[in-house]
C-alpha cells in the first residue's frame, strides 16, 4: 500500500520528467491520497499537463489543482487578438461544430458558450484552445443537447468501458436517472475514473455523469 510519502516522492519525480515543466516553481501537498498542486506554471497547457501526469501515479485519489498561470511577457496577448486566435482555431478543428460555440476572452480567461449535440464536440473545443499563447484559463460552459435516450443506453455505456483496457469495466456498475449516467465501483487510479467518465459521456442520451467511482490501487490484486 502506498502511503502518502510514497506517492508525493513519486509524484515530484514524475513532474521532473516533464521537459515543458518548471517543476521547481510547483509545490506538492498530500494527505489520504488527495494531492494538491501549488504555484505557478507558465501555459495554461502546462497546468493541464501537470494534472495529467499526475492522475497517472500509483495511489492517488484526487488532485487539487490550485496552480496559477503566470505567462511570460512574450507570451501575454491583447484579449481581441487572443479572441480572433481562438475563433480561428475552433474553424480550423474540423471535430468541432464552431457555428455552434460563442469565445468570451477576458484578461487572457477563455470561456466557452453554446449547445453541441456530442459530448466529444465540447471536450474538442476545449482541447483545440489549450496550447494558444496568452490563455491564462479556459472555463468549457459548452452543454449538450439532450437527445431522446436509447433504451439500452446502459448496455451502450457498458460496451463503452469494456473498449477500455486499461479498466476493468465488471468493477463498474451503472444507473440511468434520465439524461444522467451515475458509475459505481472500483478503478485502480484517478486516471482511469476520469476515462472512465469520458467513455460514459460519449454515449449518445447521456448528457452528465455522476462519478462515484472509489480509487483502489490494490483493487484488482488476487487475495
Amino acid at each position: 500500500m502506498h502511503s502518502d510519502n510514497d506517492i508525493h516522492k513519486d509524484v515530484v519525480a514524475e513532474l521532473k520528467t516533464e521537459p515543458n515543466l518548471r517543476d521547481d516553481d510547483i509545490a506538492v501537498g498530500i494527505r489520504d491520497g488527495v494531492v494538491t498542486l501549488a504555484g505557478y506554471v507558465d501555459s495554461y497547457a502546462d497546468k493541464w499537463r501537470a494534472e495529467r501526469i499526475v492522475s497517472k501515479v500509483k495511489g492517488v485519489k484526487a488532485i487539487v489543482n490550485d496552480l496559477q498561470v503566470r505567462l511570460p511577457s512574450e507570451d501575454r496577448r491583447p484579449d481581441p487578438e487572443l479572441a480572433r486566435a481562438a475563433v480561428d482555431a475552433l474553424k480550423w478543428d474540423i471535430l468541432v461544430p464552431d457555428d455552434k460555440v460563442q469565445v468570451i476572452v477576458e484578461d487572457g480567461w477563455v470561456t466557452l458558450k453554446g449547445e453541441v449535440d456530442w459530448y466529444y464536440q465540447s471536450e474538442e473545443a476545449e482541447r483545440a484552445l489549450r496550447n494558444l499563447r496568452g490563455v491564462k484559463g479556459i472555463s468549457n460552459l459548452i452543454t449538450v443537447a439532450k437527445t431522446p435516450t436509447p433504451t439500452d443506453v446502459k448496455q451502450r455505456i457498458v460496451d463503452a468501458l469494456r473498449r477500455g483496457a486499461q479498466f476493468d469495466a465488471d468493477r463498474i456498475t451503472i444507473e440511468i436517472d434520465g439524461h444522467r449516467a451515475i458509475l459505481k465501483g472500483t478503478v485502480r487510479s484517478y486516471a482511469e475514473a476520469r476515462d472512465a467518465e469520458r467513455a460514459a459521456r460519449k454515449v449518445a442520451g447521456i448528457t452528465e455523469v455522476d462519478n462515484q467511482l472509489t480509487v483502489d490501487p490494490l483493487a484488482y490484486v488476487p487475495v
